[in-house]
């Protein structure tokens, strides 16, 4: 029973210990916010300047991985090169050491409690009660998760100091096994803190000697780079080439400090004369990674060179058929234009089906675009990436459009005007439906049958009026003029039907003032996407006569 409450403790202290990272690194994030940013981008002059920059950030953010990914967004947009964004990511390794301190000095070394109970009340006081000022909220959650953290460092001690756990029979095993035992529970938790605080607490308690403790510790060393390599899945080349140098500099530094670990034990207690085991496991940490800084750092140029080539075929474009178009042969460079434009519609439509949770198969009527974005991993996007993807998108075609646009003359001037402008009418749909995506989580979840069903009643008029539309690319013939006519006056006189119906259930419900509004913005916001999008297909699918006709019904009362 001693055991399992034990097993119990132990668990809910790495559990908390990990909501307490999150909170800091959430906290931090917010306190911080554009500053660091800038300062990311300030300090990449040269790439021990962003190497020494990483560290610092990172021992402030507490998290390498949030370090990680922000460089990966940068280098990803073209902000950073290759180069400094990988010397970033190496100080970042030094960085995250800190909090290997903090835990080693300030929660074996002092009585935890003095710290983190007064922690933990200040920041649930001021968080209830200063909920609505950001500043204080974050600085509250900061709070909270400091104290957290250190209650969960007390759980994960009392329960290894409980000599429930005998590990002395394991003590013969190979060094290699707790290395192998290191990445298994980084790469399981995603935080090499966390294995660090189970390693000290471990340690701490003797259950486990300095040699077995110095290998799990830099088995976490590569674990958490699994965590940067998933999230380079499906980004460009510069992404994965980022991702692949922090993977690769984890293992040289972990398979280097493994062969020569006797060796810098012995410099730890030696020559360094450190006898604390808690002080000298970290220690041990901080060396490698500085070490590892050292090495890596002058062959920076060597690595940039190689990983280039690695990913030299690989995609960095959002576009499919311009890619690899010539604006000399003006027709197909056209013609390619047109089907990348149809295909910026298509995928328009399906992130707004998304975001009304709404099952896209019926969409798919195109076989090549299913192919297309099964390869690019578009269905796989989560929406925030479809949108950031759509906008990519919508930029290189811009471009293509403003070369191509100067070698063109007479109907071809017309129809790539035609497209241009579908192409930002369908963005323009998206943006006004990501826009409400809010209040589309509100309505959709409100327990009020007023809200809820005014939510019902768009969804189900979009995804019918999509199905048009998408037939219509599909299935264009003489009689689509008529049918894009129809189809737009069933649109205005959903906006007012739907409005008017509002206004009649709201006199006999219970609804605030900030309903309305919410209910309000989103029907106009609604009708301007679906409109934007009906103007998308038809700049799309008319000619320049037809089209301008057509716009004279584009008429509507607000």
């Amino acid at each position: 029973m001693d055991i399992f409450l034990s097993i119990l403790k132990l668990s809910a202290g790495v559990g908390l210990f990990l909501f307490a990272m999150y909170l800091i690194e959430d906290a931090l994030k917010n306190l911080s916010g554009r500053t660091f940013k800038i300062f990311l981008q300030k300090i990449t002059k040269s790439s021990l300047r962003a190497a020494i920059g990483g560290a610092i950030i990172t021992a402030i953010l507490q998290s390498s991985s949030v370090v990680s990914f922000m460089v990966l967004a940068f280098v990803g947009a073209g902000i950073f090169s290759l180069k400094n964004a990988l010397a970033i990511i190496l100080g970042a390794n030094i960085g995250t050491t800190l909090a290997s301190w903090m835990v080693a000095t300030l929660g074996f070394k002092m009585n935890i409690e003095i710290l983190a109970y007064p922690s933990v009340f200040i920041g649930g006081f001021v968080l209830i009660l200063f909920d609505n000022r950001k500043y204080l909220k974050n600085l509250a959650l900061f709070l909270l998760g400091f104290g957290l953290l250190f209650i969960a460092l007390s759980f994960m001690k009392t329960a290894m100091e409980a000599n429930t756990f005998d590990f002395s029979k394991y003590r013969n095993l190979p060094t290699i096994v707790y290395l192998l035992i290191g990445f298994i529970i980084t790469f399981i938790v995603q935080s090499s803190s966390v294995t660090m605080a189970l390693t000290l607490s471990a340690l701490n308690a003797d259950t486990i000697t300095f040699l077995p403790a110095a290998a799990i510790v830099l088995g976490s060393e590569t674990g958490t780079s699994i965590k940067i390599m998933v999230g380079a899945i499906g980004g460009n080349a510069s992404k994965k080439q980022v991702a692949l140098g922090n993977f690769l500099f984890n293992i040289f530094s972990t398979v280097l400090a493994f062969i020569f670990i006797k060796q810098i034990i012995g410099l730890i207690s030696n020559t360094f004369n450190i006898k604390d085991p808690l002080i000298g496991l970290v220690s041990f940490s901080s060396f490698v990674n500085v070490v590892g800084v050292i090495i890596f750092l002058p062959f920076l140029n060597l690595f940039v060179k190689l990983f280039m080539k690695m990913y030299k075929n690989v995609e960095d474009s959002a576009s499919t058929y311009i890619s690899y178009a010539s604006i000399k042969e003006t027709v197909t460079a056209l013609d390619l234009f047109r089907r990348e434009t149809a295909f910026f519609i298509h995928n328009a439509m399906v992130f707004i089906f998304e975001l009304f949770e709404l099952n896209y198969e019926s969409l798919k009527t195109n076989p090549d675009f299913i192919k297309i974005n099964e390869k690019k991993g578009y269905f796989s996007k989560t929406p925030d990436e479809k949108y950031n993807y759509l906008k990519q998108l919508q930029g290189e075609l811009q471009v293509f459009y403003l070369k191509l646009r100067s070698l063109l003359k007479g109907e071809q001037v017309s129809m790539l005007n035609q497209l241009i402008s579908a192409l930002r009418s369908a963005m323009h749909s998206v943006k006004s439906i990501k826009d409400v995506e809010r209040n589309i989580s509100n309505l959709s979840q409100s327990s009020k049958n007023i809200k809820f069903d005014f939510f019902l009643h768009h969804k189900k008029e979009t995804e019918i009026l999509y199905q048009k539309l998408n037939k219509l690319l599909a299935e264009w013939n003489e009689e689509g003029f008529e049918e894009l006519n129809r189809i737009f006056i069933v649109t205005q006189k959903n906006y007012t039907s739907a409005l008017e119906n509002f206004y009649k259930d709201a006199q006999n419900a219970n609804t605030d003032v900030l309903d309305i509004t919410t209910a309000l913005n989103f029907n106009r916001e609604i009708f301007t996407s679906n409109k934007a999008m009906l103007v998308a297909v038809k700049d799309y699918l008319l000619s320049e006569k037809d089209s301008d006709k057509f716009n004279e019904l584009l008429k509507y009362r607000t």
